[in-house]
């Protein structure tokens, strides 16, 4: 069986120039992605949450990973904004705490966040506050997170190709066509 690691090297670079860049972050990208889709597979929820500049990724991901007419089972992605729509409000990290509490009522089998954007916005605290969250950062650098510059002109054809990759890997984790122990 093909690892993880092999088979994300073998997409991007069937995948030509337009996807070359995300080789310079392979080793992040399969630490973190193996991570949280292990997670995923074993009934772990994902909340997503983005800055306000990527609020469309959110929707996009979402719809992305649990499209209609798919051939695998919805699985457990789905947005904080749905559940919680005062997340603007949250403003101390008592307030956050709560959240934390509430969410973990709701969600018996864990959850995590998977947030995009900027490491310094008031919605990455939220984020941050979880130690095993998905990040995609903008100019700030995590461990287990992946970074990303802001500066970047073509960013938003990257996280669209970003969010591909990560639905492709979901299939075949899920499916059992690619190994991942040596990735988690």
């Amino acid at each position: 069986m093909q690892s993880f690691s092999s088979w994300t090297t073998q997409q991007i670079r069937e995948g030509g120039f337009c996807v070359s860049w995300i080789e310079e972050r392979l080793y992040e990208w399969i630490t973190i992605t193996a991570r949280a889709i292990n997670n995923i597979v074993n009934a772990h929820t994902y909340l997503v949450l983005t800055d306000s500049d990527r609020e469309w990724l959110e929707s996009y991901l979402i719809n992305k990973i649990n499209k209609k007419g798919f051939s695998r089972p919805p699985l457990p992605v789905i947005s904080l904004k749905s559940i919680y729509p005062h997340i603007d409000s949250l403003n101390s990290s008592d307030d956050i705490e709560l959240l934390n509490d509430m969410l973990s009522i709701l969600f018996p089998n864990g959850y995590s966040f998977f947030y995009v954007g900027d490491g310094t916005h008031k919605r990455a605290k939220i984020a941050k506050a979880k130690d095993d969250s998905l990040l995609w950062l903008f100019d700030e650098r995590v461990q287990n997170s992946l970074y990303l510059s802001s500066n970047d002109r073509d960013i938003d054809i990257k996280l669209m190709q970003l969010v591909d990759l990560f639905d492709k890997s979901v299939d075949v984790i899920l499916f059992n066509e690619v190994d991942i122990e040596g990735a988690i």
